[in-house]
């Protein structure tokens, strides 16, 4: 079982960063691939960035590449998501998430989310 809380979120500019976090307990967040999702008002749940086991592979969603940068840190079980350039289209709750296998993009290969954080990008 691993449970996933995240942080960081509030409100930003458009233009300006923000940088998510999500620690993990248990003692196997190396063994897991990890995501990031977001889910503004009124749309499904999309993803948005995720990162191999070791953190050398990463894997973005067209609409943040080049903007968002995902990054693990095994030793305190934490991975986060660095956010610059925001949008306000970057608005959403921002769900991190733990997968067993694969599948990378696909909410359904996720096996623990956390309860989300709010990131709000005004105009």
């Amino acid at each position: 079982q691993v449970q996933l809380v995240e942080s960081g979120g509030g409100l930003v500019q458009a233009g300006g960063s923000l940088r998510l976090s999500c620690a993990a307990s248990g003692r196997t967040f190396s063994s897991y691939l990890m995501g990031w999702f977001r889910q503004a008002p009124g749309k499904e749940r999309e993803f948005v960035a995720a990162l191999s086991r070791s953190g050398g592979s990463s894997y973005y969603a067209d609409s943040v590449k080049g903007r968002f940068t995902i990054s693990r840190d095994n030793a305190k079980n934490t991975v986060y998501l660095q956010m610059n350039s925001l949008k306000p289209e970057d608005t959403a709750v921002y769900f991190c998430a733990a997968a067993r296998g694969g599948g990378v993009s696909r909410m359904s290969a996720y096996d623990y989310w956390g309860q989300g954080t709010q990131v709000t990008v005004s105009s």
